[in-house]
């Protein structure tokens, strides 16, 4: 018993610490990833890169289909039978679904490497030197496939430190040897060196793999004791069953994570055809289309790496406090996560709106991207909201209503695109508006189903309050930009400057007029208590009696 209560009490069981620790992983990947693409577009080029690029889609694609959305049905599953102490069951889940996924990963390794020359030969990649990097590229998708069984069962713990380590270790080796095996074939020519770069995923997915299975084999160990300690055999659900549930579950989450790509293929042939209706050239056309995708939107994708992170640690919290049909914690974990994509989001857009020109300077080097950025800024709101519903109602077991409200909002998307984009007074600025209709359309069809089933509606207060301190933030940070840039003449120093003093203001406002409460800093994985003691001894918080 005492082992039962070890493992549902570990730290891995609060979903916020789960947030913070992927939230912190995410960040470190990504600085890291830029670093990379820093150092191999020298090594290989605009040419090298455009050949490893070719082949990279085709390798999401294959990744995409041959997991399939199933870790999120892992995670899920496995939630609900450890809320039941029926350790043997989740560990039953986790061997079917590991079965399914060697099989899929290697079937869709041998089509990717077999298939190469065929993609070629039929001109779905135009350029022929990509073949090295298709073949390059496949095999890293039987061990990435694997290694995501692992990553939805420990993710159904609410274990996220594997997940987290993993990503790092992998994206370290991934980009070591990327640079390295690029760097050593490029006297044999430059597609080699590209398809060298590729060649880089196999090695990053190994090392993420074993690091997952040290992690797995540590807990195993412990619910071992647990299951020995025990004497309630509970019946076992059939491997038959397992699957139906697991594809019952994954088919709409991967129908959801091929919407994106969808999507952004459709933008791709109506936005720049449109932007020429409105009268502008190719070329701008182009240019003006790169700021959008390729600018803009990666810096939303970047202000909302905390509320994914979020939605992946809530949907096996979920999961459990339903299984157990507890809707008190259900509605406490929806409502705490609600309060902290608010917290978040609010000043983020604010702060990406008003910053908007010197983030483009600076970071691209493209002051022109400022237009598109300033109005995608309110996406990081509703993106993050729609995130974390997702997770939500994805924990429920209503994995299907996420996507069809994803579809619903596509159409949406590619209606105002066709008619807002060919308006000359708009342009580009239409585009960016159909993007944040179809982030805030899901995300509002989204917080229905989540009123629904969880009894949960936005907390208007709450909001009022995040969005009267980021307003006074904005003020701040807009003075503070202006003078900094009198005074150093140095846009990096100014910029800086104005979010770390925004995030500071922003912050402090929120203490004075109530918009941050005890019980929530409190839940901040270790130093929660004492940021509670630090504010009380300043008057913020009442002291305990």
């Amino acid at each position: 018993m005492n082992d039962r209560r070890e493992l549902n009490n570990s730290p891995g069981r609060n979903f916020l610490r789960g947030t913070l620790i992927l939230t912190v992983a995410g960040i470190v990947v990504k600085v890291i990833g830029s670093l990379n693409w820093i150092i191999l577009s020298r090594v290989l080029g605009g040419e090298g890169i455009g050949l490893y690029q070719m082949a990279f889609p085709i390798y999401v694609l294959a990744l995409s289909v041959s997991s399939a959305g199933i870790p999120t049905a892992i995670s899920i599953i496995t939630a609900e039978k450890l809320a039941f102490y029926d350790y043997r069951g989740a560990n039953r889940v986790f061997h079917t679904s590991l079965a399914v996924l060697t099989v899929s990963g290697l079937l869709f390794s041998l089509l990717m490497f077999f298939g190469a020359e065929w993609l070629i030969e039929y001109r779905f990649i135009r350029d022929p030197r990509a073949y090295y990097s298709l073949v390059a590229l496949a095999p890293a998708i039987f061990f990435v496939t694997i290694l995501s069984s692992f990553r939805g069962y420990l993710q159904g713990w609410q274990i996220m430190t594997p997940t987290a380590v993993s990503q790092i270790v992998e994206q370290l080796f991934r980009v070591f040897t990327m640079v390295i095996f690029a760097s050593m074939l490029l006297p044999r020519g430059l597609e080699y060196a590209a398809g060298g770069a590729s060649l880089g995923a196999l090695p990053g997915a190994v090392a993420g793999l074993l690091i997952l299975i040290f992690y797995y084999w540590r807990l195993r160990r412990k619910f071992q004791a647990a299951e020995s300690g025990s004497l309630e055999i509970l019946p076992q659900e059939s491997r038959l069953s397992i699957i139906r549930r697991i594809i019952k579950l994954a088919l709409p989450v991967s129908l959801a994570n091929l919407m994106t790509p969808v999507v952004a293929n459709i933008d791709l042939l109506i936005v720049p055809a449109r932007l020429e209706v409105a009268g502008f050239a190719v070329e701008q056309a182009t240019e003006l289309f790169g700021y959008l995708t390729g600018m803009a939107m990666p810096l939303v994708n970047l202000s909302t790496i905390l509320t994914a992170s979020l939605a992946t640690s809530l949907v096996p919290a979920i999961s459990e406090a339903h299984s157990l049909q507890d809707k008190q914690r259900v509605y406490q974990r929806t409502a705490a996560a609600m309060r902290l994509a608010v917290f978040i989001t609010v000043p983020s857009f604010v702060g990406l709106y008003l910053l908007a020109s010197p983030i483009s300077e600076l970071i691209y080097h493209a002051p022109k991207a400022a237009e598109s950025v300033s109005i995608l800024a309110l996406g990081v709101f509703l993106l993050g909201i729609h995130q974390v519903t997702t997770g939500v109602l994805q924990g429920m077991g209503h994995t299907t209503i996420p996507v069809i409200n994803m579809g619903l909002s596509a159409v949406i998307k590619v209606i105002l695109n066709w008619t807002l984009t060919a308006i000359p007074e708009l342009g580009i600025k239409g585009a960016a508006w159909a993007t944040v209709a179809d982030f805030g359309v899901a995300a509002v069809l989204n917080m229905y189903y989540v009123h629904r089933y969880v009894g949960f509606s936005m907390d208007y207060n709450g909001l009022a309050k995040s969005s009267l301190a980021a307003v006074i933030m904005g003020g701040v940070v807009y003075l503070l930009y202006n003078q900094a840039l009198a005074f150093t003449a140095s846009m990096t120093l100014a910029t800086t400057a104005a979010i770390i003093c925004g995030a500071v203001i922003y912050t402090l406002v929120l203490l004075l007029i109530g918009g941050i409460n005890e019980r929530d800093l409190a839940q901040v994985p270790r130093v929660g208590g004492k940021i509670v003691a630090f504010l009380r001894r300043l008057g913020f918080f009442k002291p305990e009696a």
